[in-house]
Formats: structure tokens, C-alpha cells, sequence
């Protein structure tokens, strides 16, 4: 794997929750408002398709109230002896509605509805259909009721649903697209933000380089001078040194390749590099450390090795112990130090977020540690307990 180092401090993984977490919120927010606005529409339109059929119903019912009507009248001036009165009824169904006409006892005298005994109520729904109920108290040419039958307006009630949905999720999508790109609208301030903060670290810590590599250069040749303080002086000056790689890792411009590397060999050479750190706070150090062997760069493996040591030297007390093991594909690193609080690990691996700001440091040495394994797939795990220490283990994959 080729790398190239960022010139800028990468928060996009943090940038894209925030904008997640925004559009989550956003558009949760407009699903409701649509929904609602969807169901009272239907609903809306649904009572009022409802109300017109009732009363086109119930003109047409009455139209043919009326047709009996003037021709039982006629009946009774003419006299008229063959009159069919199927026939006439049949003659009678010229609306788009199913039509029956029943007598004082609900029986059928012509009917093009199978089954009706609802007789009590005017307009009613029953099996999805809609009936509506025309009765003539003076019952002409024995006619008492005339009901009138539509079957297809829950097709068009299903259809008008559709569309509806139909546009809800047009207009979801629109709401979609246009709550993202207010949502890097907003970050934009932010984003310009960073990139200032991002350029400030660049111009210093390249002006760091300078003088910590003098002072590291300076306590080495020193002679004459108390063991005990030359061994303070260049432990602070790896520190700085240690500091100034952190800083540096994501604003480097080299372009460097994954090679197989031995873990276990590299990890010893960044503890011997550490000596002065350890021997001055007096800790011990436990290797159990077998070969492991990971395809990856030898600087990653170092600013991986050196953010998670010098984590645990920073966070152990004065002669606490350190665990370091590597067996089968996981690295152990453990200390017996001040330890976290469950809150606390929730935000370690947050970037500017430190567990004891009394320890001192940027903040910034486990975000890189989590990007490190994000980008080679380790998975990391953390167990720790306030006042006992911590210890963190990355499982590398085969």
C-alpha cells in the first residue's frame, strides 16, 4: 500500500458524523412534517370524495325516485294493463351506479345488487363499497327503496394514496438533498476553522524541528554532568521529540510503502528509545513479546508504538508497572496507572480530548493511534478502571 501524508490535520471522519448526526436530526424532522401533512391531505380529500359521491348518490337516487313516480301517475290517468314493471325498472338504469329496487320487505323487484339488507341507513360503506339508500314512503308502483351501489371508489381512494406517497418521497428526497448541502453550508465556517488551526500547527511545528533536534544533539555530547540530571534532560527532550512526531505524522508530505515489519523488533527499539522517560518515573517495564510480523509502514508502526507507550508512561505513577505483550496477532499494552472512567473512554480517541489535563499533553496521540487502525483494519479494544490503569489491545489481521 502506497501512502501520502496529509498536509492538513484530517477531521472528515469527524466532520461527516457531525453532518450524520444533522441529517439524522433533519430529516427525521421533515419525515414527520411530510407524514402528517400527507394523512391530513388524504384524509381531506378522502372526506370530501366522499361527501360529493353521497350526494351525486342521492341526486341520482332521487332522479329515479322521480321517474317511478311520474310514471305511477301515468298508470293511474291511463289505465295501462300491460305494463311490465321489470322492464320498466330495467329500463330505468341508465346511471353509473349499480342500482336496486326493493319493496316494503326488502325484497328484490329488479336488482342488480346481489345482497343488500342495510335498508336503515342512507349512505353507508360496507366491504369497500359505498351504498346509498332512497326511500319513498308512498311506495309507487311498490317501489319502497331504491338503493344505489359504487364500487370503485376505493380503487380511486388507493390511487389518490399513491400519488400522495408518490409525492412525499419526491418531495423527501428534494428536502434530502437540499438539508445536506445546508448542513455543509453551516460547516463551512467551521471547516475554515480548522484549516487555519491546521495551517497554524504546520508553521509551528516546523519551527520546532529545529531547536528540539539541537537540544537532542546537545545532551548527547554533555560530559561531566550528574547522571540523574542528563538523564531528566533527555528524557523532557524526547518527550518534545515525541510530542513534535505526533503533531507532525498527519502534515508530513512523504510518500512511504507498506513493508513487512516484525512488531515485536520495532517495539523494542521504541522502548530503549524511551529508557530515559521510564527510568524516570521509575517504572517497570514486563516484556512477554513473541515475533509478529504486519504488513505496514515503519513510521506508522513507530507514531502506533510511541503514542500507545508513552501513553501509559504518562498516565502510571511513580513505580507502577507496564505490561507489554505480543503473542499470536495481538499487541497488550498495560499499565497500572490512574486508569478512565467509562465516560472518559467513550471520548479518548476524540482529537484535543485528554483524560487527565493535569498529565499534560496534546490530546491528540489516540486519534491517531484509532486512525492508524482504521486505515490497516486493527481492531482496538480498551479495559480500564479508574484507579487501577489501563490496557489497550490491538488485534492485527492475518
Amino acid at each position: 500500500m502506497k501512502i501520502s501524508k496529509e498536509k492538513a490535520i484530517d477531521l472528515t471522519h469527524y466532520e461527516k458524523r457531525s453532518l450524520i448526526r444533522f441529517l439524522t436530526l433533519y430529516l427525521s424532522s421533515v419525515f414527520v412534517l411530510l407524514a402528517i401533512i400527507g394523512y391530513l391531505f388524504f384524509e381531506n380529500n378522502q372526506a370530501s370524495m366522499m361527501n360529493a359521491l353521497k350526494f351525486e348518490m342521492m341526486y341520482q337516487g332521487r332522479m329515479l325516485s322521480s321517474k317511478i313516480i311520474l310514471e305511477a301517475m301515468s298508470l293511474e290517468e291511463n289505465q295501462n294493463t300491460n305494463f311490465n314493471l321489470n322492464s320498466f325498472l330495467k329500463s330505468l338504469d341508465l346511471c353509473r351506479f349499480e342500482v336496486g329496487y326493493y319493496d316494503l320487505y326488502g325484497d328484490p323487484l329488479y336488482s342488480k345488487i346481489s345482497s343488500f339488507e342495510n335498508f336503515g341507513e342512507q349512505f353507508s360503506i360496507h366491504n369497500n363499497e359505498c351504498y346509498c339508500v332512497i326511500e319513498d314512503e308512498s311506495e309507487h308502483l311498490n317501489v319502497r327503496f331504491i338503493v344505489l351501489k359504487e364500487s370503485k371508489m376505493q380503487h380511486t381512494l388507493q390511487v389518490l394514496r399513491m400519488k400522495i406517497i408518490s409525492y412525499l418521497i419526491f418531495l423527501f428526497i428534494v428536502m434530502g438533498i437540499v438539508g445536506y448541502f445546508l448542513g455543509r453550508l453551516f460547516m463551512q465556517p467551521i471547516r475554515e476553522q480548522i484549516e487555519a488551526l491546521d495551517r497554524f500547527i504546520v508553521d509551528t511545528t516546523h519551527e520546532l524541528n529545529t531547536p528540539i533536534t539541537a537540544i537532542l544533539m546537545t545532551v548527547e555530547s554533555l560530559k561531566n554532568i550528574e547522571e540523574k540530571k542528563l538523564a531528566r534532560l533527555q528524557a523532557s527532550a524526547k518527550r518534545l521529540m515525541l510530542m513534535y512526531r505526533s503533531l507532525t505524522y498527519r502534515l508530513e508530505g512523504k510518500e512511504e510503502f507498506d513493508e513487512l515489519h516484525d512488531i515485536a523488533q520495532i517495539l523494542k527499539e521504541r522502548i530503549e528509545y524511551m529508557q530515559e522517560m521510564i527510568e524516570l518515573k521509575r517504572l517497570e517495564v514486563i516484556l512477554k513479546i513473541d515475533p509478529l510480523f504486519f504488513n505496514i509502514t515503519q513510521s506508522t508502526t513507530e507514531r502506533l508504538i510511541d503514542n500507545l507507550l508513552s501513553n501509559a508512561i504518562k498516565y502510571s505513577n511513580r513505580g507502577d508497572t507496564i505490561t507489554i505483550t505480543t503473542q499470536k496477532r495481538e499487541l497488550t499494552i498495560q499499565d497500572t496507572g490512574i486508569g478512565m472512567s467509562d465516560e472518559e473512554q467513550r471520548d479518548i480517541f476524540k482529537r484535543y480530548k485528554r483524560a487527565n489535563k493535569e498529565r499534560g499533553g496534546f490530546g491528540i496521540g489516540l486519534s491517531i493511534v484509532l486512525l492508524i487502525c482504521q486505515k490497516y483494519h486493527i481492531k482496538i479494544n480498551i479495559h480500564s478502571k479508574k484507579g487501577e490503569g489501563s490496557k489497550f489491545t490491538l488485534h492485527f489481521p492475518n
